[in-house]
């Protein structure tokens, strides 16, 4: 209920009455599922959007970086899940334990194809976002793709993480990303 009166607030220009919205959504969020949760993630995103409009482009991109940051962490567990595991004949007959984390949903999968679609439409030419962050952003953008099983479109977002990465001479591991990158080509 608070991110749609926040929506309406921005929508009229008021912003001041938008960001109290947004701060209450995401408490509200929080006291649920934590403060780093995609659920929390919506609420983050449309106050930075209202940072954006203002003109307040530095606290907008941090909190952007903090949506790519929640997207980041689940879509990493939810692409570990994802992964084939060798087994031998013996364990594969173990009961295995539930895993713990949670699969996203439908609504969740649209609404991390619009956030991080739209901060990297932001994003991608402006240098004071940061290699770093376009970088993490490349990755989250390659995973969720790899999750919708867009792999040819996992393997662009992949290769331009990496080619970002040695353009702005960023001293990252990589490892994640290639190996992302070579099981997407086996895929596409």
């Amino acid at each position: 209920m608070y991110r749609i009166c926040g929506l309406l607030q921005a929508a009229k220009g008021n912003f001041s009455d938008a960001l109290k919205n947004y701060a209450n959504d995401i408490y509200h969020a929080a006291l649920v599922s934590g403060p780093r949760h995609v659920k929390t993630s919506g609420g983050y995103f449309h106050m930075a959007n209202v940072f954006f409009r203002k003109g307040q482009t530095e606290t907008a991109h941090n909190i952007y970086t903090e949506v790519v940051n929640i997207w980041n962490e689940m879509l990493r567990q939810v692409v570990k899940l994802e992964e084939p595991h060798s087994e031998s004949t013996l364990t594969s007959f173990v009961e295995k334990p539930e895993e713990e984390t949670e699969i996203l949903d439908e609504a969740q999968e649209a609404e991390a194809i619009q956030m991080l679609h739209a901060i990297y439409d932001l994003q991608q030419s402006n240098a004071a976002y940061g290699a770093a962050n376009l970088v993490m952003l490349l990755h989250t953008l390659a995973m969720l793709h790899c999750h919708l099983m867009g792999y040819t479109k996992a393997q662009e977002f992949a290769a331009e993480a990496i080619s970002c990465a040695q353009e702005a001479e960023l001293s990252l591991d990589l490892s994640e990303i290639q190996q992302l990158r070579s099981n997407m080509a086996a895929k596409a």
